[in-house]
C-alpha cells in the first residue's frame, strides 16, 4: 500500500482507499460527486468486511483530515515486478497447452516430422491411458516420439514420475537426448547408485534411466517394489520382452517378467521396437498383452484387428510411407534387380 496523505479534490476518484474521522475506517470510493462549489458528496463502501455503503456530504475544507491510503494507479499494483512477471509467465506456460496443443513442440529442441506429429498427438495423447506399442521401421525417431508425449504430459501436470528402461548400450543416448532435446534430466540407476542407496535410488529423482538386463535381476526388482509407482514407463526394444508357446506351455523370459511388472506399477506404458512381429503371430500376441491382455484372445483376431486397421494400441509405418511437409519420401524407395552372373 502506499503511505496515507492529506487528499486533496483532485486525489479523489472511484476505487480510492480513503480513512478519515468520517468513516468508522478504510473505505473504497464508489462515487465522487460536486455540491455546489463549497461541498463534495462522497459514497463509499466499507472495508471492514460487511461492505456498507456510507455516503457523506463533507466540505472541502474538511478534506484536509481525509487521508487517501491509495490511489487508482496504486491500488494493488506495489508489488515486485519482477516476481509478478515471473508468476504470470509461469502461470501462462502451464496453460498454454489449453491453447497450443502442439506446445511441447515449441520448447522442444527438435524439428518434427509428419509421422512424428502424428504419432503423438493423433494416437497416443488422446488416450487417456496410455497402453501402447510403438512399431516404426529403424530411423523413424522413436525416441523423438516419446519424448514429445513425455514433455505434453509433463506440461500438463498428468504426469510426475517417469521410468525408461532401454538396452545398456542405449541407455546413456536416452538420457543426453531427454537432457539436450526435452530439457528433461534422467539420472541413471545402475549397481553402484542401486548398492549405495537401495530403493531410495529410485526416489531421489523422479526421472530414472536403467538398464532392461539390469532392471529384471532379482533384487533390482524388489527394490524397484518398494519404491513409489511410476506415472509413465518408456521400454526402448520392447521386443527383447519375449515370450514363447510350446503346445500347451507358456514359456516367460525374464524381461517378459519384467515387463508384466512394470505393468502392474504405471498408469501409462510405452514400448518401443522396430521388429515386433519376428514371424511368430503368438510371440507378436503375447508381447501385446503386456499391454491389454483381454484385447486379442487368439492370433487369429489379432491378425483381423491388423488388416482392418482396428488396432487401438498398436501403430507400425514403414520407411516408404514417411513423407516430409513438402510430400516427398523421406527415406528412397527400396529397388531390387534380379543378379547377373558374369
Amino acid at each position: 500500500m502506499g503511505s496515507a496523505a492529506e487528499t486533496s479534490t483532485s486525489q479523489i476518484a472511484k476505487d480510492s482507499i480513503l480513512e478519515g474521522p468520517f468513516w468508522p475506517g478504510p473505505v473504497r470510493v464508489i462515487r465522487v460527486e460536486p455540491v455546489g462549489a463549497t461541498r463534495i458528496k462522497i459514497e463509499a463502501v466499507s472495508l471492514d468486511g460487511e461492505e456498507r455503503l456510507i455516503t457523506r456530504l463533507l466540505k472541502r475544507e474538511d478534506l484536509t483530515r481525509v487521508q487517501t491510503v491509495s490511489t487508482v494507479g496504486q491500488l494493488g499494483f506495489d508489488g515486485d515486478a519482477l516476481n509478478f512477471r515471473l508468476a504470470a509467465e509461469a502461470t501462462r506456460i502451464r496453460l498454454a497447452y489449453t491453447h497450443d496443443p502442439q506446445f511441447a513442440v515449441s520448447v522442444a529442441r527438435i524439428d518434427p516430422l509428419p509421422h512424428q506429429l502424428e504419432a503423438v498427438y493423433t494416437y497416443m495423447l488422446r488416450q487417456p491411458r496410455l497402453r501402447f506399442l510403438l512399431a516404426d521401421d529403424p530411423g523413424a525417431g522413436k525416441t523423438i516420439m516419446a519424448g514429445l508425449f513425455l514433455k505434453e504430459l509433463k506440461l500438463r501436470r498428468a504426469i510426475t514420475r517417469t521410468l525408461i528402461v532401454a538396452p545398456a548400450n542405449l541407455a546413456p543416448q536416452w538420457q543426453r537426448e531427454m537432457t539436450e532435446k526435452f530439457d528433461e534430466p534422467f539420472d541413471l540407476v545402475d549397481r553402484a547408485a542401486l548398492t549405495a542407496r537401495d530403493s531410495r535410488a529410485w526416489e531421489i529423482t523422479d526421472q530414472c534411466v536403467v538398464s532392461l538386463d539390469f532392471a529384471w535381476q532379482a533384487d533390482v526388482l524388489e527394490s524397484l517394489a518398494r519404491a513409489q509407482r511410476w506415472d509413465l514407463v518408456i521400454v526402448d526394444e520392447a521386443h527383447k520382452m519375449a515370450a514363447y508357446r510350446r503346445g500347451d506351455k507358456l514359456e516367460r523370459t525374464r524381461r517378459y517378467r519384467l515387463g508384466e511388472f512394470l505393468t502392474d506399477h504405471t498408469e501409462h506404458l510405452l514400448l518401443l521396437t522396430a521388429t515386433p512381429h519376428k514371424g511368430d503371430p503368438e510371440n507378436f500376441r503375447l508381447l501385446l498383452q503386456l499391454l491389454d491382455p483381454d484385447l486379442f484372445a487368439d492370433t487369429e483376431i489379432l491378425a483381423q484387428a491388423v488388416q482392418r486397421q482396428e488396432n487401438p494400441i498398436f501403430l507400425r509405418r514403414l520407411k516408404e510411407d514417411m513423407k516430409g511437409f513438402d510430400g516427398r519420401p523421406l527415406f528412397p524407395r527400396a529397388t531390387s534387380k534380379p543378379w547377373e552372373w558374369n
